[in-house]
């Protein structure tokens, strides 16, 4: 029986025919991406000889392949250094009361799943003051504007709310993750301000004083 005489492109090109096959599975983008840069100098290589001007080409090519990656590392750090900074409808197309997305926040909060607790309790903070009346509903309500019109109702807590609304962007847009220490943050806001509401008109005259907050947290 006569052996079967394959060479090495061939031999390539069969493998990656047969790894493309969807019943194999897809890598990440990063892994595509170094399959792709992998593939790139196996072809520069295995045939760097043959391309005109030899491997001075083959020089010249990788060179413009790494800074066209150099290049196209900093857009997307600038990019998601932009998006960063942005802000973030609050609320989904669902319409929950603030003991919903409290109890929903509290159960992805007993999972670990930060980054969903997060979100559920501002909106559960969000969703309070407005069921309190102290802020009018607003629909597409985004969290820095949440931040901003509790603000300058309860001046108090304003530099509670923006650090909550920025958590909230932060885990939003998907960057950065959530942490238990940003999910407390929210959760003492959200109990000084259900504390503000349980107290009444007593609650709001002791409000005056920074110093009545430190008991509470």
């Amino acid at each position: 029986m006569s052996a079967i005489d394959i060479d090495r492109d061939a031999a390539h090109q069969a493998a990656q025919r047969e790894l493309d096959k969807p019943i194999y599975p897809k890598g990440s983008v990063t892994h595509r991406i170094h399959e792709w840069i992998h593939e790139l100098l196996y072809r520069l290589i295995e045939h760097g000889s043959s391309i005109p001007g030899g491997w001075f080409t083959v020089s010249v090519l990788l060179a413009l392949v790494v800074a066209a990656l150099v290049v196209a590392i900093r857009i997307a750090r600038r990019t998601i250094r932009t998006r960063r900074g942005a802000d973030y409808e609050l609320f989904d197309a669902g319409q929950l009361s603030a003991a919903q997305h409290r109890a929903t926040a509290e159960e992805f909060a007993a999972e670990g799943n930060w980054s969903a607790a997060i979100r559920h309790r501002l909106r559960a903070v969000a969703r309070g003051l407005e069921e309190s009346g102290t802020l009018d509903p607003a629909p597409g309500r985004t969290a820095n504007e949440l931040a901003r019109d509790a603000g300058e109702r309860l001046p108090q807590l304003a530099s509670e709310l923006s650090r909550s609304a920025a958590a909230f962007n932060d885990v939003t847009y998907g960057e950065q993750p959530g942490t238990p220490t940003a999910y407390q943050l929210i959760v003492d806001l959200d109990d000084h301000l259900r504390f503000r509401s349980a107290a009444g008109p007593a609650g709001l005259a002791e409000q005056a004083s920074p110093e009545s907050w430190a008991a509470v947290r």
